[in-house]
């Protein structure tokens, strides 16, 4: 792919102008998403952080989930953040009873495994695959990986080190083909290493 891959941003919640901006960046085109024909030319699509009971139900307002799921399954490339990843996620713990997924993901994850609003933290991250200084991740009100598949490929864990408690070592970065998912919030720090990636991983495709 010689031209700029246009990757679509999911635009019923959270911060779908801070992902564009590092898609367009990272030499993309980014479009937001609202109605299924608007999944039509897309090479990618980004799934933002919010509250994922809402964008679960949102989906399914706006006629969003079965034309999302049949795209996905198709091999459309994705990456959803926080909220993203949980939608992404074949299974969620702690969840609500009604909470729709996308099948994206062979994993099962955690739903506000860090804690509440008031637990959100930071923390600097290796992350496989990208070259450079370690990635400082924001994470809010954010999910871990509980359990991953055998073809998902682990691609960061929160440092194990004094004062991580339950969160030490837990699974925050994942790739499954073309599908990528991280706990946390790199729109928010302004660092597009994982914005090129994603773009890498939709000229690939």
């Amino acid at each position: 792919m010689t031209a700029k891959p246009v990757i679509g941003v999911l635009a019923l919640q959270g911060d779908v102008r801070e992902h564009a901006a590092l898609l367009e960046r990272a030499g993309a085109e980014p479009r937001p998403v609202r109605r299924p024909g608007e999944l039509d030319g897309l090479h990618g699509l980004v799934l933002p952080g919010g509250e994922s009971t809402t964008m679960s139900r949102l989906l399914e307002t706006f006629e969003l989930l079965e034309p999302l799921r049949g795209r996905i399954a198709g091999g459309l490339p994705v990456y959803g953040s926080c909220a993203g990843m949980i939608l992404l996620a074949r299974q969620v713990l702690d969840g609500r009873p009604d909470q729709r997924q996308l099948d994206g993901l062979d994993v099962i994850v955690r739903r506000n495994a860090f804690g509440r609003q008031v637990d959100s933290f930071e923390a600097d991250l290796d992350f496989a695959g990208l070259e450079g200084p370690a990635v400082h991740a924001v994470f809010i009100r954010a999910p871990w990986v509980e359990k991953a598949g055998d073809g998902v490929e682990i691609l960061a864990r929160v440092p194990d080190a004094a004062g991580a408690g339950d969160a030490a070592a837990r699974i925050v970065a994942i790739r499954q083909g073309p599908v990528l998912a991280t706990a946390f919030h790199p729109e928010l720090t302004g660092d597009e290493r994982v914005h090129q990636l994603f773009v890498r991983m939709v000229r690939d495709a």
